[in-house]
C-alpha cells in the first residue's frame, strides 16, 4: 500500500468532517490534482459532524485558493440501514462501555469497511483509482477495522471483486498519532489549516458543541475526546523542541 505519492491525477477522500478525515481531505488536495469527498450518513449519535464537513470545505475553499479549484463533487449517501442492524454507542444514546477484548461499544460493525466498498464503487463508475481514508493503528479506539491489516485485505478483495481494478488505498494516518497528524496538518497548511480543524472539525462521539476547548469543540470525556485533547498537548509540546 503506498502511503506518500507524488501529486497526480484524481482521488476520492472518505470526508466524515472530523479531525483524522480533515488533515486527510488536506493531504489529498496537497497531492493530487483533482479530488472527490464522499461522506455517510448512517445514523450516527454526531450527526453534527456532518454540518462540520460544509464548514471545513468552505473554509478551504476561501482560505487556500489553491486547494479550492481542486475539490471536486461532494457525494453523500444514506446508510443509516446500521442502525437496524446493530445498537452501538454511536448510532444510539447508550452508555461507552468495553467488552472483553477492550473493544469500546462505540465500535460500528463494518462501518469502515462499507464506507470502502461503497467508494470503490464511485471509483469504479468515474473511473477513479484511489481512495484516501483516516483509518489509523497507532492512535485509535481499537476497532479492527481502522488496522491496516483491515485495509489492506479490503484492497485486495474489492481489486479482485471490480474486475481486477487498479485500486489504492491511502491511509496517510496509518502510523502516526494523534499528535503527529497535527504536525502533519501544520507542514500542509501552517497555523491557518490547523485554525480551521481546530475550529470546524467535530469528534466527539456524543456530539457536543457546546464547550469550545484549546483543542476544539467536545464534551471532553468520551474516548474521541481524550485522544484529541491529549494529541494537542503532547503536538504542542513537539513544537517547542
Amino acid at each position: 500500500m503506498v502511503i506518500y505519492g507524488k501529486k497526480s491525477h484524481i482521488s476520492v477522500s472518505l470526508f466524515s468532517g472530523g479531525q483524522d478525515s480533515s488533515i486527510c481531505l488536506a493531504w489529498a488536495l496537497d497531492n493530487y490534482d483533482y479530488v472527490e469527498t464522499i461522506g455517510f450518513n448512517y445514523g450516527q449519535r454526531h450527526i453534527v459532524e456532518m454540518e462540520a464537513r460544509k464548514n471545513i470545505i468552505n473554509a478551504i475553499k476561501k482560505k487556500f485558493p489553491n486547494f479550492s479549484k481542486k475539490i471536486g463533487t461532494d457525494t453523500i449517501l444514506e446508510i443509516d440501514f446500521i442502525k437496524k442492524l446493530c445498537k452501538t454507542s454511536l448510532t444510539e444514546v447508550n452508555k461507552i462501555t468495553y467488552d472483553h477484548n477492550n473493544i469500546p461499544s462505540t465500535f460500528v460493525p463494518g462501518r469502515n469497511l462499507l464506507f470502502l466498498t461503497a467508494a470503490a464503487s464511485l471509483c469504479f463508475v468515474k473511473n477513479i483509482n484511489v481512495i484516501i481514508g483516516g483509518m489509523c493503528e497507532s492512535d485509535f479506539s481499537n476497532y479492527p477495522d481502522c488496522t491496516e491489516r483491515s485495509v489492506i485485505s479490503m484492497e485486495n478483495a474489492l481489486k479482485i471483486g471490480l474486475g481486477n481494478m487498479n485500486l489504492k488505498i491511502q491511509t496517510p494516518l496509518m502510523h502516526i498519532n494523534k499528535a503527529y497528524s497535527w504536525k502533519l496538518a501544520y507542514s500542509i497548511g501552517k497555523e491557518l489549516l490547523v485554525n480551521i480543524i481546530l475550529e470546524y472539525s467535530h469528534t466527539c462521539y456524543l456530539g457536543d458543541r457546546s464547550n469550545r476547548y484549546e483543542w476544539g469543540y467536545g464534551c471532553g470525556k468520551c474516548p474521541a475526546c481524550i485522544l484529541r485533547r491529549n494529541g494537542w498537548i503532547e503536538w504542542n509540546l513537539i513544537k517547542k523542541h
